[in-house]
């Protein structure tokens, strides 16, 4: 019976490790005391997996990290760049932080999307000068930590390949340099820490190289030929499993996997890579193991456990009895951690979930019933609750399925063109020139959070709660007017997350308490699911918006999330294709849309932070997302007035290649993060790209504590100004200022008015 999981949340099952994290980065606990939580989770993990019940052969090691596994990679190579000081010896947690966080004096590294998770991993910073050096044992650390605990595991490492390819060239480094140039200088530190490994008693290494699941050209494939050829001496002795994941493998990345040397097994997605099965059953290297992830490791639905048996007997007939191991998907790093938290589900909807200690038990229960070990009464079961879902008449709204089905006609454009649509707005609004928002959110202070708390558990009445939101409104919109913002917003202290806060007010939603999953460090989201069709019963944000109106003369925007970041930020039903969930969003948030409209609201905005990051791996498959995706955004605001200016804001990814779809949603402004990630956006206007709307490329990265002095923030807008029109640029920050605190986000946005005053001065001066 051999079963496998590709890789465990971090986090722990009630978040102890954010909240140890947070402890140590605001000094209120030491080294040892979060290194304490760390070594208890991994070891609460290993255990767990390797009890009677779950039962895992395969267990793997080094998946856990302090803040990301690339980073972890990244300090195993000594990879560390120069503006961190670092100078050598094993990296510590101040120099590791640094490169996660930034620090007083310098900015973080890059993060940006991996693959099209909600996960982000901190970007390697690589050029023809970095002087690698084996610099964290980690990986043999924590291979002999399972192993005093009489557990022998499969530790894990990024492969050197999938490493190179998902870094970027340093600053000052040509842009065309070659990082796959660097494996001759990554290999022998890798061959270092195989050496360790074996050396410390692992019979299993699992090296991950997803990114042999994108559209690699043959020189890249060549690169994982020659990387494996070379670790070949050095991987004898060793059972060596190549891991893939997120998407099908192409013919040629296939053929290159299975001819990699010095490799005994191959772990293949099956849930998203269905067509991968077909190169599986033509050719398949006789004598080596097949790791068939059949258990969806991004997802939180209970596997159709008849289903995946079925075609893990197809493979054993190809591949050999003795040589298929049942497998996860991927990671289960992007699912919530245990389903025996939610108490607050109720049972019919809780049948048809998994989370990750749930899915462990089906990878091995799938094992057992391959070797003819079927658990009768665990299989019953789960074909009870995949039969309850399927006719379950909470899934289906017959009015919803009628509405989205009479999308199809029409491409849901506004009736007037971007320009005409500004100048009547302008007339309107009346606003200066470089005119300056912020992106939404307000610092949200624990004393908010407690009032939102106590108003959930019943501990404060109604009218206490409304009374305390109000207060904190209008306290930030004295701050707004204060600082002598434009166009002001309500800080949202009434949100708990902006998906979570609109699901909860929409039907086809369900809500976890400890649905956790890691964002990125200790940032960690709680992804409602969506189980059925999506509709709006009641107005979701007019009552607050229209208040936060009352106290000011300035425009005060209606914020409100998307339908394609709603979708790709839930867990989202299996039974129906993603692109109708979306237009039934779509249909919900235009009846929002059109209401605050009614109520006096002339800036709404809708973000789509999240558009980018549901573009499939495939670039074949771009079209078709990109077509919907739009046309769900264009459909929640068809309906308004061209006096009424439709905001969206994206966060952090590269938008480059998607410009044109961006162009195609038609809003009226569009901001978008650009300080974290070297300006990279602005290039795409350089090359000539002309945008006609107003567009606010962030000018300070909120993710850091560092304040920007008004001459930096002054810089940033002049760079955007020598690509953009002075008529159609605003000054914001990258993103919402939630996670910051007020002793930050005062000064900060004090010098951002200041930088826009300034250059509208000199603007002035000039002509």
């Amino acid at each position: 019976m051999a079963s496998h999981i590709v890789g465990y949340p971090r986090m722990g099952p009630k978040r102890e490790l954010k909240f140890a994290l947070e402890s140590f980065w605001d000094k209120k606990s030491s080294a040892e005391d979060l290194q304490k939580v760390a070594a208890d989770l991994r070891s609460s993990i290993w255990k767990q997996m390797s009890d009677a019940d779950a039962g895992i052969k395969y267990i793997p090691s080094n998946t856990f990290s302090y803040y990301d596994q690339v980073l972890d990679t990244t300090s195993m190579l000594g990879a560390v760049p120069p503006r961190y000081n670092w100078t050598g010896g094993e990296i510590g947690f101040d120099t590791y932080f640094s490169m996660a966080r930034g620090n007083a004096s310098v900015p973080a590294m890059e993060m940006t999307k991996w693959f099209d998770t909600n996960y982000h991993f901190i970007v390697p910073e690589l050029g023809p000068d970095v002087n690698f050096s084996y610099a964290s044992h980690k990986a043999v650390d924590e291979y002999k930590e399972a192993k005093a605990l009489g557990v022998d595991t499969v530790p894990v490492l990024v492969g050197p390949v999938s490493y190179l390819l998902l870094s970027k060239p340093a600053k000052g480094v040509e842009k065309t340099f070659s990082l796959l140039s660097l494996l001759p200088k990554i290999l022998p530190i890798y061959k270092e820490v195989i050496s360790e490994l074996k050396a410390a008693g692992a019979s299993w290494i699992q090296l991950d190289e997803p990114t042999l699941v994108l559209d690699l050209d043959s020189h890249k494939l060549q690169a994982f030929t020659a990387a494996y050829a070379d670790l070949e001496s050095t991987l004898s002795g060793l059972n060596v499993l190549v891991e893939t994941y997120f998407a099908d493998l192409t013919s040629e990345a296939y053929n290159t996997l299975i001819g990699l040397k010095g490799v005994t097994a191959y772990g293949l997605d099956l849930v998203r890579g269905t067509q991968t099965i077909d190169f599986v059953k033509s050719n398949f290297p006789k004598g080596k193991y097949l790791f068939a992830g059949v258990v969806d490791g991004r997802n939180i639905w209970a596997n159709d456990l008849a289903s995946s048996l079925s075609t893990l007997k197809e493979l054993e007939a190809v591949v050999g009895k003795d040589n298929i191991v049942v497998s996860t998907s991927c990671s289960l790093l992007h699912t919530a951690v245990d389903l025996v938290n939610e108490t607050k589900l109720d049972d019919e909807i809780k049948s048809w979930l998994a989370f990750a200690a749930q899915k462990v038990v089906e990878v091995n229960a799938l094992a057992k019933a391959l070797a003819g070990q079927q658990d009768e009464a665990f299989f019953s079961a789960n074909a009870a609750a995949q039969a309850s879902r399927k006719s379950s008449p909470r899934v289906t709204n017959a009015a919803v399925q009628k509405a989205a089905a009479a999308l199809k006609g029409s491409d849901h454009r506004r009736e007037t063109n971007v320009s005409a649509r500004l100048d009547a707005q302008q007339k309107k609004l009346n606003l200066p020139i470089l005119p300056t928002t912020t992106i939404g959110s307000f610092p949200q202070t624990l004393e908010l959070r407690r009032v939102r708390r106590e108003f959930k558990a019943n501990k404060i009445s109604e009218d206490d709660y409304v009374k305390a939101i109000k207060e904190e409104i209008k306290k930030v919109v004295d701050l707004q007017e204060e600082l002598d913002i434009d166009v002001l917003v309500h800080g949202e202290p009434e949100r708990n997350d902006m998906v979570e806060y609109f699901g909860e007010q929409l039907s086809g939603f369900a809500f976890t308490v400890n649905g956790w999953v890691q964002s990125y460090g200790s940032r960690c989201v709680k992804p409602p699911i969506i189980y059925g069709d999506v509709s709006r019963p009641n107005p979701m944000t007019v009552f607050w918006s229209s208040t936060a109106q009352s106290m000011t003369a300035r425009p005060m925007k209606g914020m409100l999330t998307g339908p394609v970041t709603i979708l790709n930020w839930s867990f989202v039903r299996n039974d129906q294709p993603r692109f109708e969930t979306c237009y039934q969003i779509a249909l919900a948030i235009k009846d929002e849309v059109e209401d605050l409209e009614k109520a006096g609201i002339n800036v709404i905005q809708i973000d789509e932070a999240a558009l980018r990051e549901g573009l499939p791996l495939r670039k074949s498959e771009h079209e078709f997302y990109l077509k919907w995706a739009v046309h769900s955004f264009r459909i929640t605001n068809c309906g308004v007035q061209d006096t009424t200016q439709i905001h969206t804001h994206m966060c952090y990814s590269n938008f480059n290649d998607i410009i044109h779809s961006i162009i195609d949603m038609d809003a009226d402004v569009i901001t978008i993060e650009n300080s974290r990630s070297d300006e990279k956006l602005l290039s795409v206007f350089r090359e000539g790209v002309k945008y006609g709307a107003g567009i606010g490329p962030g000018v300070y990265d909120i993710h850091s504590p560092r304040i920007p002095s008004t001459e930096e923030i002054a810089d940033r807008i002049n760079k955007m100004l020598a690509v953009l029109e002075t008529n159609i640029l605003w000054v914001n920050p990258d993103c919402g200022l939630k996670t910051r605190k007020y002793v930050e986000v005062k000064p900060a946005l004090s010098n951002m008015v200041a930088a826009a005053k300034l250059l509208r001065t000199q603007l002035a001066s000039a002509k």
